[in-house]
């Protein structure tokens, strides 16, 4: 593999943001299962085991337990299984592992990229594949040691037309209905609204209804008698003008 040396700028923000998405605890689960189904022991660079994810990434950049564990899912899904330690044979078992797990069922989206394992870039997306092979292998009934969440088996249903027409009768809650409520007793918009406490409500005569307050917007006697229209130019003269008209 070539040293691409340390990153920077948005490449560092992307690298770090990969690394922290990695859980050590998924990881182990993964390597465990692996070991579980293979029968065979996993190479790390330490005695120590897998102690971080640049250790997990070691022990499965070849490919060769990867390819294992999948023919042991589905005998003859990898064909030949390169053992030479040589790049482009580790990367082409990597690539017969993913063209496996999409012969047997996982979807595009929960595959990784070559170099995301050989290059130590995501390693993340491995556990989570990891994680997906052992849900579908569950699915397909497979009696070895599991890993990850059944995936759930399809339940399709067929209904009658009749079935369908009287499904359009029912209105549901996110149309809007009032389940019998009305709008009777309501004033129209616009209108005042009495805010008399509950007590006060009793002692309240019909007297006090003749009487218009002034938030009703009485006029108290005044007129616009004189006054110009909106909008109309006013006239503006001297007093002293007015003494000599007059």
């Amino acid at each position: 593999m070539a040293y691409h040396g340390p990153s920077y700028g948005l490449s560092r923000e992307c690298q770090m943001k990969s690394q922290a998405k990695f859980d050590i605890n998924r990881a182990r689960e993964a390597c465990d299962w692996v070991e579980a189904v293979t029968k065979m022991p996993l190479e790390f660079p330490t005695a120590e085991g897998l102690t971080d994810q640049l250790a997990f990434g070691h022990a499965l950049k070849d490919g060769i337990a990867l390819c294992t564990l999948l023919n042991c899912l589905q005998p003859g899904a990898v064909k030949r299984i390169n053992t030479m330690k040589a790049p482009f044979k580790q990367r082409e078992n990597l690539e017969m592992f993913l063209k496996g797990c999409e012969s047997y069922g996982l979807k595009s989206q929960d595959l990784f990229q070559v170099n995301d394992l050989y290059e130590n870039k995501n390693l993340y997306m491995v556990v989570d594949c990891l994680y997906a092979l052992g849900g579908l292998a569950q699915k397909r009934s497979y009696d070895g040691p599991v890993i990850g969440v059944k995936v759930a088996m399809e339940n399709k249903r067929n209904f009658t037309e009749d079935k369908l027409r009287e499904s359009q009768k029912i209105i549901g809650l996110q149309y809007g209905s009032n389940k019998g409520a009305s709008q009777a007793g309501m004033t129209a918009y616009g209108t005042g609204r009495q805010i008399i406490p509950g007590e006060s409500q009793k002692i309240v005569s019909n007297e006090s209804h003749k009487i218009i307050g002034l938030q009703s917007g009485s006029n108290k006697g005044a007129s616009q008698a004189g006054m110009t229209p909106y909008g109309a130019a006013r006239q503006i003269i001297p007093d002293d003008m007015i003494e000599n008209n007059n």
